[in-house]
């Protein structure tokens, strides 16, 4: 879905454990995937987070063709959410498409991304969480890796990612420590316990684990055998 203005910005990170390696893109158009010139920025240049117009002047030089990212479906929603728009509103349309996957490979070592066209609607400019690494998406290869998806200010303000990694490191298990950032998210903002949001986690055994205040997402799980689908009791 687009932004306020009608068009469709994208963000995403990705990040290897082995170097602890990474790459970003934030508010790029025009670019269907993402994550592939994330992972561009990662594997090629000495630079981790491109934003913008140089952004897309990066996706160019390295062969990444260009459309239109605006569906019909999406434009009719935006034309539908203007016409109906208040200018004394300071409202977010909290839908969302955010994709985050964690990954433990046969070695034992860590990767993950994430990528998103950010909150329906949002201010023209507006960056999220997805492409900021230790928000959106964090890992530590000795430890484990963590992602968010949801409304981005949220996780933004406390590093939520970040904080998840940081309490398996103390010991905590993966579910275990989904929940406490998600609580400790709402002890720091009170009004986070009402928008969309979620938390994943990995381990360095392996063990995964989730947290979600909303019974709207959809968890996978796959271990080269087989792919399992959930969705987990929202906290309350």
């Amino acid at each position: 879905l687009p932004d306020e203005s009608g068009v469709v910005t994208l963000d995403a990170c990705i990040m290897d454990g082995v170097g602890h390696r990474a790459g970003s893109v934030a508010f790029l158009r025009n670019i269907r995937n993402p994550i592939s010139v994330a992972r561009k920025v990662m594997d090629t240049t000495r630079h981790v987070l491109l934003a913008g117009d140089g952004a897309l002047q990066f996706a160019r030089q390295n062969g990444f063709p260009e459309q239109d990212l605006l569906t019909d479906a999406a434009r009719q929603r935006w034309l539908e959410w203007k016409r109906g728009l208040n200018p004394n509103d300071n409202l977010l349309d909290q839908s969302h498409d955010t994709v985050t996957m964690l990954c433990l490979d046969r070695a034992g070592n860590l990767a993950g991304a994430c990528s998103t066209s950010g909150l329906a609607m949002k201010i023209h400019g507006r960056v999220g969480d997805s492409p900021i690494l230790g928000a959106g998406l964090y890992l530590d290869n000795q430890v484990g890796a963590a992602g968010a998806t949801g409304v981005g200010e949220l996780v933004l303000r406390t590093l939520a990612s970040f904080t998840v990694v940081e309490f398996m490191r103390q010991g905590m298990r993966p579910s275990e420590a989904c929940r406490a950032a998600f609580e400790r998210m709402c002890e720091k903002i009170p009004e986070a316990r009402h928008p969309q949001e979620a938390l994943i986690a990995i381990d360095k055994r392996g063990e995964v684990g989730c947290a979600t205040n909303t019974g709207d997402f959809t968890f996978y799980y796959g271990d080269g055998e087989r792919v399992q689908r959930t969705k987990p009791t929202p906290i309350a």
